[in-house]
């Protein structure tokens, strides 16, 4: 019996140690801090149906569908809130800020004072006379063929030489639509950080400007180390909810504090990382640098790039401290998008302007250690074995692209001259990676120079 209760006792405190590292209460209000913001998002951002995107986009993520039956949600149109729990545990809530998206709540904040939207995007224009071959490849891009998993794809838009010859979307989307970009806010930052160091407020090269790596081997951590993923911080992101960079996107009030804490894993510049919690420390230090809050932030991309590019319906999401959630949250209509990469294809100019340095578009290109990373884009011109599967799939070894969650794609082909926006809910393991290569193949097919 005594052995038998020794026994028992091993095994609870095992238990209650694992509890005490993994904390899998943390990953549940991951989960539900997600989808809190997702659906707030759709509601009063995105002003489509939340309950067609918790069905679409978030029951079927990896990690999230074992739980989904178990999920449940409350929009408040009326007080702009989403309220989310699993089963009554574990509850999150997200808050619309009109102008400013939305907010998962950590603690009562006083909302930002509202940034003022900007006028509607225009209707979209038909596809270019007699292009049947680009109608083609947009039928092929939204099909749902073969039993794979669904790609659901909500839009599409093509520019070749900042043209649309190419545009569709699927029902209840519209050119107006705020689409969600993910992990393509990544891109923007680039743009952005780009743009602040045109105008001499950033250095890539210097050192990271964090209070609290002065006194530590952090302090040799540089901006573009951040930006390439290679600062050394222990901040790897697995998408698990376990993960820091997860845990700091829905947990952590101040995003980029939480990541300023991460520990040295290895010396910098030495190893490469997938981390929003690099970027968000990037964004951070972009914030600072053009004024140090949140509306001076949202100005300086207003003259620095929305309005030469003729961006009007992009909102980028605050956390708490009024810095920007440049890993992840940023809201667009499809063209605004595909705007953002004709500043790439143009080489930083537009309207006859500069508005990134010299440089900076092959700087952001080049694969950064033995990845197929730049610096916000993914790149072709890479020995890794992903870049060279897509060029053997037919996308052009100079194309360079954004990625984020779930498929959303900003695609740069400057051989063809064209830029390809795709945006949708492909809840497959690698975002229909392959789906999106055929369209790009396709597309490169139909152009005059394919």
């Amino acid at each position: 019996m005594r052995r038998g209760l020794w026994v028992g006792a091993v095994l609870t405190l095992g238990l209650a140690t694992a509890m005490a590292v993994y904390r899998p209460d943390r990953a549940l209000r991951v989960a539900t801090g997600a989808v809190a913001h997702d659906l707030c998002a759709a509601a009063f951002v995105q002003q489509i149906d939340p309950d067609r995107v918790f069905a679409e986009s978030l029951r079927p993520r990896a990690g999230l569908e074992r739980i989904a039956g178990l999920i449940r949600y409350r929009v408040d149109r009326a007080a702009g809130l989403v309220d989310v729990s699993v089963s009554g545990v574990a509850h999150m809530r997200a808050a619309h800020q009109p102008g400013w998206g939305c907010l998962v709540l950590h603690e009562p904040v006083v909302a930002p004072p509202a940034f003022p939207a900007g006028p509607a995007s225009p209707p979209p224009a038909p596809i270019e006379p007699g292009a049947a071959r680009l109608a083609a490849a947009l039928d092929r891009a939204f099909a749902e063929d073969g039993p794979g998993p669904p790609r659901r794809t909500k839009a599409i838009v093509v520019l070749r030489d900042g043209q649309v010859v190419a545009e569709r979307y699927a029902p209840g989307y519209t050119a107006a639509t705020p689409l969600p970009g993910f992990s393509l806010a990544k891109s923007l930052m680039n743009a952005l950080i780009g743009a602040a160091v045109a105008q001499g407020r950033l250095d890539p090269a210097a050192p990271a400007p964090v209070p609290a790596w002065a006194n530590d081997a952090r302090r040799a951590i540089t901006l573009e180390q951040l930006m390439r993923m290679t600062a050394g911080l222990a901040l790897d992101e697995t998408g698990s909810g376990f993960d820091p960079s997860n845990q700091m996107l829905y947990l952590a009030r101040d995003m980029a504090g939480f990541a300023a804490d991460a520990a040295l894993a290895d010396p910098p510049g030495t190893r490469w990382n997938y981390s929003s919690g690099m970027t968000q420390l990037a964004a951070r230090i972009l914030r600072d640098a053009v004024g140090g809050t949140g509306a001076d932030m949202l100005a300086f991309a207003g003259s620095a790039l929305f309005a030469p590019l003729g961006i009007t319906g992009m909102t980028i999401e605050m956390d708490a401290t009024g810095t920007p959630i440049g890993a992840n949250y940023v809201f667009a209509p499809a063209r605004d998008w595909a705007r953002l990469g004709q500043l790439f294809l143009d080489d930083g100019m537009a309207g006859g302007r500069r508005l990134l340095p010299p440089g900076w578009v092959a700087w952001s290109t080049r694969p950064t250690l033995d990845s197929d990373y730049g610096a916000g884009f993914w790149v072709n011109a890479s020995g890794h074995a992903h870049a060279r599967g897509r060029v053997r799939r037919g996308m052009p070894e100079d194309a360079f692209f954004g990625s984020g969650n779930l498929g959303q794609r900003l695609a740069i082909l400057p051989g063809q001259r064209l830029v390809v926006a795709r945006f949708g809910y492909a809840t497959g393991e690698d975002g229909d990676i392959a789906g999106f290569t055929r369209l790009i193949a396709d597309l490169v097919a139909a152009s005059p120079s394919g």
